[in-house]
């Protein structure tokens, strides 16, 4: 089998490592986290800030709210195509591409002078949502087995890390200085981060440069823009208005376009026979279905605790709603910690489902009960552990199954699912809440609340059930003699460690398993 070239990090090619290699590969780690972090920090810039900025550029409230969505949108537009760049030899150029492109957006919207200067910059933030896919790709590139797969498992919950600690920052900047601080500071860390990455990541790797599939990428892109449209002003078209009817059946006939000529084009942007195999599209539809649970909760949580007392609140200020969130971040990171020693004592296949009945018992609990703020900040916390379990686990189950090749397509293809999957728990909760708001109102009443917490719940027993369904049952193996352990030792420490987070222990091949293909 093929291997591609491996720098000397793998501790057994290559020539010695010089002791400014040596640097750079220590701080490649903290590197790639700390601008998954970051990325996340700064597109939840916009949600506090929606009320602020709506009001200071002298615009509507839903119009405000693409203050987010743009920076959702481009985001997930544009990471399955840095995704496919990442499996080329450019992913020190591509992530620093998108580094910039959030520096310059951060800068636009700290200086701008109006409505639209600010999308414009936030659209610029979102590139930066593409980086998931190149520092999972970089990763697993360019570590060790054992550090690659703790890697990974903490990027991959990153964006909850983030979402976590952006929340109160922004409140606090926000209270202290005003909105423009906030993105300033984003421009500044950011901008640290840029000039780091620049000195650590690897260069230019040694594999063979790929023919960028343009089409789908087009295709995809429309499908994408279509998709997060109607999911954000579908409530206010009304879901079966002529505009709302009339882009599903284009994103229907662009998908009926776009799925026949990637399973057809020689190389693809997203390579949809890897779905074929159980592993990959387990992790596809437990992201999707978790993802739409968390913007179920999450939001939520921190609107609520803002309600006045007198709607069954706790009146709180924009900063003490963003700390709610903290114990999200520490408990994420946490569990992302925990998982290579839970596997190896319970076994993968209940990672996903446990940390769904988690995230389901914390929105269960904080629907029925919610008399003390106490218990908002446990919820967060207890959410953290059930994402850190769930998000953590599911980039392992795509890299245990797809050639190293193709880990920034597979993983890009799951972080855009994840997007869209995050817009249509907004727009469902949005909806939930708008039923539940009494004419003349601008207020949901608690029940609400409680409803959309609720159906997040229902979302998360989904997901467990479908997360130990899919995967199949562990195939029954003859134990191996001497000559043969030896041999699979050699295979695992390269291939099967680097399963995300080492949680695929079983093996499901696909159909279309091509050399480069895991054993």
């Amino acid at each position: 089998m093929a291997r591609e070239p491996e720098i000397a990090a793998g501790g057994d090619r290559g020539p010695a490592p010089t002791a400014l290699n040596q640097a750079r590969l220590q701080l490649l780690v903290p590197t790639l986290v700390v601008a998954g972090s970051l990325m996340a920090i700064v597109s939840s810039l916009g949600a506090p800030l929606i009320p602020t900025l709506s009001r200071a550029d002298h615009v509507s409230l839903s119009t405000g709210e693409w203050l987010l969505t743009i920076t959702l949108l481009i985001g997930a537009l544009v990471t399955p195509v840095m995704g496919r760049l990442a499996d080329g030899p450019r992913q020190r150029d591509v992530m620093l591409f998108a580094l910039s492109a959030v520096v310059l957006g951060c800068v636009l919207a700290a200086v701008s002078d109006g409505f639209v200067v600010l999308i414009i910059g936030r659209a610029l933030q979102g590139v930066g949502l593409g980086i998931l896919p190149v520092g999972m790709t970089i990763a697993r590139r360019h570590l060790t087995p054992d550090r690659a797969r703790r890697t990974i498992a903490t990027l991959s919950v990153t964006t909850a890390i983030g979402v976590g600690l952006g929340y109160p920052v922004t409140g606090l900047i926000a209270q202290v200085w005003d909105f423009r601080a906030a993105y300033w500071f984003g421009a500044i860390t950011v901008g640290a981060v840029l000039v780091l990455a620049a000195f650590v990541l690897p260069p230019r790797s040694d594999v063979v440069t790929r023919r960028f599939d343009t089409v789908g990428a087009g295709i995809l892109s429309l499908v994408v823009i279509g998709v997060s449209v109607v999911l954000s002003e579908g409530g206010g078209w009304g879901w079966t208005s002529l505009r709302s009817l009339g882009i599903g059946v284009g994103i229907l006939v662009l998908l009926a376009i776009w799925i026949p000529y990637e399973l057809t084009y020689t190389d693809p942007l997203v390579d949809l026979r890897q779905v074929r195999n159980r592993s990959v599209l387990t992790a596809d539809v437990a992201g999707f279905l978790i993802s739409v649970a968390m913007y179920l909760l999450l939001p939520i949580l921190v609107v609520f605790v803002q309600l006045p007392v007198a709607d069954g609140g706790f009146g709180a200020s924009i900063f003490v709603a963003g700390l709610v969130l903290l114990p999200l971040s520490l408990c994420s990171f946490a569990a992302s910690r925990f998982l290579v020693m839970y596997e190896r004592r319970f076994g993968a296949r209940s990672m996903i489902p446990l940390g769904s009945l988690v995230f389901a018992a914390t929105a269960t609990f904080f629907a029925l009960d919610h008399s003390a703020l106490w218990e908002a900040f446990v919820t967060a916390g207890m959410a953290g552990l059930g994402i850190g379990f769930t998000t953590g686990a599911m980039p392992g189950f795509i890299i245990r199954a797809v050639a190293r090749s193709e880990t920034g397509s597979a993983t890009g293809f799951y972080q855009v699912v994840r997007s869209i999957g995050l817009t249509v728990g907004s727009a469902l909760s949005a909806a939930v809440l708008m039923a539940h708001t009494r004419p003349g109102q601008t207020l949901p009443g608690v029940d609400g609340f409680r409803v959309t917490l609720l159906i997040a719940a229902g979302f998360c027993l989904v997901t467990a059930i479908v997360s130990f369904v899919l995967p199949g049952a562990m195939p029954v193996r003859q134990a191996p003699n001497a000559r043969q352990r030896e041999d699979l030792e050699a295979v695992m420490e390269e291939e099967a460690e680097l399963a995300g987070a080492g949680l695929v222990l079983f093996e499901t091949q696909s159909p279309t398993t091509s050399s480069e293909d895991p054993p």
